[in-house]
């Protein structure tokens, strides 16, 4: 089997020394060609030749962002045929090694990167593949796939602000981002709502603060806690919604106790606006509001549709 590894040098949960113990393990599995990333967007110019230079797998060692943009690429292969399938392209195999691996947790990997590679090993060793949809956001012109969730409105400007701070030297650790929401709560407008919520089929709605889209659960994780604003998404159904119609202090502590942990039922509450299992729809703002995908600040928007895309691609886990 011959594989791709894309290493993220400063990924937050591994050292020099990690990685090259992972990177033997793995080689001696697998025909490994390894190419470390070095700038925004290259993760997704490595993967985009996986499929033209004959390469059956792609494994990440890194943390979200390089596994979108790893993700993205494979789907915008170079030699992708039209009408191909999941089982068309390299599979895909992650290795967690950012701050908070919200796609590796919720295929069931650990969250340490050397007890997941323990598990990826026995993947490898009997094939043992599973294919999973993504969801898919169009916005502005562009697109981008993404593997977890998307968001609107508060919690994009949450992680504009970690960003901001990661690029003065700051790690970006669960407890930065707990501080920074709660820091950002304050400040925050909570009386004029930008956002409406459209889409074929779909319950109209407006009045929201702060849309999350997502494409599985736990939509994040507050350490080793998971938070599930949409418990019944997967990444065997459609797209589900949470909308927040009011952020005052009782709705959103009320609304924390309902969604962080593990819970099988959906949070309740008159301010909310929630969608499940869903092809399509669209959020359009009255005004620029931010924009994330998988934790990645995208910059301001106004109009994003979200479409879900099944069966597009093959994990080794």
């Amino acid at each position: 089997m011959r594989a791709m590894l894309l290493v993220n040098p400063t990924a937050t949960t591994t050292n020099h020394r990690t990685r090259d113990v992972l990177i033997r393990a793995l080689g001696a599995t697998m025909d490994l060609t390894i190419e470390e990333t070095g700038y925004r967007g290259h993760a997704a110019h490595l993967a985009r030749t996986a499929h033209s230079a004959g390469f059956d797998v792609v494994a990440v060692l890194g943390g979200d962002g390089t596994i979108n943009e790893t993700v993205n690429g494979l789907l915008d292969a170079e030699g992708a045929g039209i009408g191909e399938t999941a089982a068309d392209r390299p599979a895909l195999l992650v290795i967690p090694g950012g701050s908070a691996n919200v796609f590796a947790r919720a295929l069931g990997l650990p969250n340490d990167p050397v007890e997941a590679t323990g598990m990826i090993l026995e993947a490898v060793t009997q094939n043992r593949r599973r294919t999973v949809g993504l969801g898919q956001a169009v916005w502005n012109g562009e697109s981008r796939y993404f593997t977890f969730c998307c968001g609107l409105g508060y919690d994009a400007e949450v992680i504009r602000a970690v960003e901001g701070l990661r690029g003065t030297g700051v790690k970006a650790t669960p407890a930065r981002y707990v501080n920074t929401a709660l820091r950002h709560y304050l400040s925050t407008d909570k009386k004029h709502a930008a956002i409406s919520l459209e889409g074929p089929g779909v319950p109209a709605a407006e009045g929201i603060f702060m849309a999350v889209v997502s494409n599985t659960s736990p939509w994040s994780y507050v350490g080793p806690r998971p938070v599930c604003p949409t418990p019944w998404a997967s990444f065997e159904t459609g797209l589900d919604l949470l909308g927040l119609q009011r952020l005052g202090l009782p709705a959103m502590a009320r609304l924390l106790s309902q969604i962080i942990g593990l819970r099988e039922t959906l949070p309740t509450g008159r301010n909310l606006v929630q969608l499940h299992d869903e092809k399509e729809f669209t959020l359009h703002a009255e005004r620029p509001v931010a924009f994330q995908i998988d934790g990645d600040y995208l910059g301001e928007v106004e109009r994003a549709t979200f479409r879900s895309i099944p069966n597009a691609l093959q994990v080794l886990v």
